[in-house]
């Protein structure tokens, strides 16, 4: 499922463009789920509440009080995977996209194949960044979150709760599949805790101190959580 984020502030440019790349990806047999937005300010305020929601945005650059450039800046501080399109009517802006880490910069109307070329570049950039993110899913929802900003792993019962700087996710999974999805990076303290050992502030009295939070460390777990905890932090 390639989730698409539309945001321009012209109903019918926006239709269009919908349209436009469901001709493309419906024949390659692609799953895609379209979300459109009026406004950067709409985009953001939708992305506050659905972080890890979208896989690839494509931006008008001129819209109201929020310009796309603005837009985009602010959705790369929030998700440093989200792969960012800028389409436009003007081509002064071309080389800003690059201070974003855009994907592209289309003229409108956009030309089949150059919508064609994006989105396998789009595919393949998600690909690649597979290993940097963790892909969950909550109910009807499938969240892809970046490793570095997860903080911790918590598990009660069949549940495992994703804890992030901004939001947590529960989704029904065992923490020992998690661990291995997760690799490198992440240590086990706990039977029902893993820990992003980046995030951990310090370790005292049986503790780890992540983000202010204390989690407990258990006598099994004790030897090997702090032998990777040092090594973590030495590197």
């Amino acid at each position: 499922m390639l989730r698409i984020g539309i945001c321009d502030d012209l109903y019918d440019a926006r239709a269009a463009l919908a349209a436009a790349l469901e001709r493309i990806l419906e024949p390659q047999g692609i799953a895609c789920q379209m979300f459109e937005f009026s406004s950067g300010e709409g985009l953001l305020g939708w992305l506050s509440n659905h972080a890890g929601e979208l896989d690839l945005v494509f931006l008008d650059m001129e819209m109201g009080e929020l310009s796309g450039m603005e837009t985009a800046r602010r959705l790369r501080s929030a998700d440093e995977g989200l792969q960012i399109v800028f389409v436009t009517g003007y081509t002064d802006y071309v080389f800003d996209g690059y201070s974003v880490g855009a994907l592209g910069y289309l003229v409108k109307p956009p030309k089949r194949e150059q919508l064609a070329d994006v989105l396998t570049r789009a595919q393949a950039a998600l690909h690649l960044g597979a290993g940097r993110t963790y892909l969950c899913r909550s109910g009807e929802v499938t969240y892809r979150l970046p490793k570095s900003k997860i903080l911790y792993f918590c598990s009660d019962r069949r549940q495992v709760t994703c804890v992030t700087r901004d939001k947590s996710y529960t989704f029904y999974a065992k923490l020992d599949d998690v661990e291995r999805e997760v690799g490198e990076g992440f240590i086990r303290i706990h039977q029902r805790y893993l820990v992003r050992a980046a995030a951990v502030e310090r370790v005292e009295s049986g503790e780890v101190m992540v983000e202010g939070r204390a989690l407990p460390i258990s006598r099994s777990c004790q030897s090997a959580a702090l032998a990777a905890l040092t090594r973590c932090l030495l590197e």
